[in-house]
């Protein structure tokens, strides 16, 4: 006889899975985890519309191109962690001779050498979001933790290297954020506090040093984040007119497609790096809520996926895919509202895009890979 929801409860047998979790499951696919990032790109496609003029062209692009993320997301949920760590140092190998190409005979625009032409048009620096990452976690799986002195410098010239790469071409702000997946991966394998309060002080002087090596429209951000007013009409007008966006939204926003500072154009890169903005002034302080909402709920579901891994390495990596993408959510939320320089970081999931779509939801197949294939402990 069939048990009722009520008898499952209390004699704890597990209802029987429904067809489409069956699917879930055969496409090692983590339901709650999909969900939510289905539920972003969504809204992002919505607030996308608006942002590119309503242009139906333009939003099926990004449509097709998310259609293809989620494609490599599926491909990558099928390969075991396993394997992944046993292909980690070429992967990782084969992006530092990729950013050695860009370096040497990239394609150059907008004023930085980033792409590579090899019948498709992509950015190497796109691989070592995730190659950096996998293969700090490789180096350190097999090691006792927390990591002594010797491994941890050996693991910072693995991060060093394509980040110095990356910020040559130049490209700060993705530099920037491989160097922190990176560096979350130390702080996951047990690093001591004594020694991150160390190095928190020594990035004072080391903040002066990179100074040196900035370009000057570098430094022009920085300097206009402290002052905006400085220059309104020029190194300033970004902020100022993103923040005036922002504010005007109030709690409910003008309505979908009827943000003044987006529609007249007032707002620069309103499709890319300042489409938060643009929510902003659409959604109000509600819907910039409920997406921070759904990226925190992902971003949850990716380090409970973490607790739950069977290996170190398993453990380490998607601990920083989770905590990396909170450092993309940080930065690009914090740069449009002028809490920190303008860096160049595309809101994930949300800004228009293609090539950094695939990396976000590759790594989420590497969460979804992990979970999958973990080895469950008999009761």
């Amino acid at each position: 006889m069939a048990l009722t929801d009520t008898q499952r409860f209390v004699t704890g047998k597990a209802a029987p899975l429904t067809d489409f979790t069956r699917i879930l499951r055969r496409l090692n696919i983590d339901g709650p985890l999909f969900g939510g990032l289905l539920l972003i790109c969504a809204l992002g496609l919505a607030v996308l519309y608006s942002a590119v003029g309503e242009s139906t062209r333009l939003t099926m692009n990004q449509f097709i191109r998310l259609g293809v993320a989620v494609v490599a997301m599926l491909i990558v949920a099928q390969i075991p962690p396993d394997i992944m760590r046993r292909w980690t140092p070429l992967g990782y190998a084969v992006g530092l001779v990729l950013l050695v190409f860009v370096l040497t005979s990239g394609d150059v625009g907008q004023g930085a050498r980033r792409w590579l032409n090899i019948g498709i048009r992509f950015q190497p620096s796109e691989i070592m979001k995730l190659a950096v990452p996998m293969m700090a976690a490789w180096y350190l799986h097999d090691k006792s933790l927390p990591p002594k002195i010797g491994q941890l410098l050996i693991v910072g010239v693995m991060i060093v290297v394509p980040t110095v790469l990356i910020a040559r071409q130049p490209d700060l702000g993705t530099s920037l954020l491989i160097a922190a997946s990176g560096i979350i991966v130390i702080v996951l394998a047990g690093l001591p506090m004594r020694l991150m309060f160390g190095l928190a002080v020594s990035a004072v002087p080391g903040a002066l040093v990179l100074w040196n090596f900035m370009q000057d429209y570098q430094k022009q951000r920085v300097l206009t984040l402290l002052d905006p007013d400085s220059d309104p009409l020029g190194a300033g007008y970004n902020i100022i007119q993103s923040k005036i966006a922002i504010g005007s939204g109030g709690l409910f926003g003008k309505g979908w497609t009827n943000g003044s500072q987006a529609q007249l154009e007032f707002l620069p890169e309103r499709d890319t790096d300042f489409i938060f903005a643009v929510m902003g002034e659409e959604f109000g302080l509600f819907g910039v809520l409920s997406l921070l909402v759904l990226y925190a709920f992902v971003i949850g579901r990716g380090l409970y996926i973490a607790t739950q891994a069977h290996d170190t390495y398993s453990r380490l990596l998607a601990g920083s895919i989770s905590l990396t993408f909170f450092v993309y959510v940080f930065v690009n939320t914090a740069m449009v509202s002028g809490l920190i320089p303008v860096v160049g970081v595309p809101l994930p999931l949300v800004s228009f895009g293609g090539t950094s779509m695939v990396t976000l939801l590759a790594g989420f197949g590497i969460l979804m890979s992990i979970h999958s294939h973990r080895k469950l402990l008999p009761h």
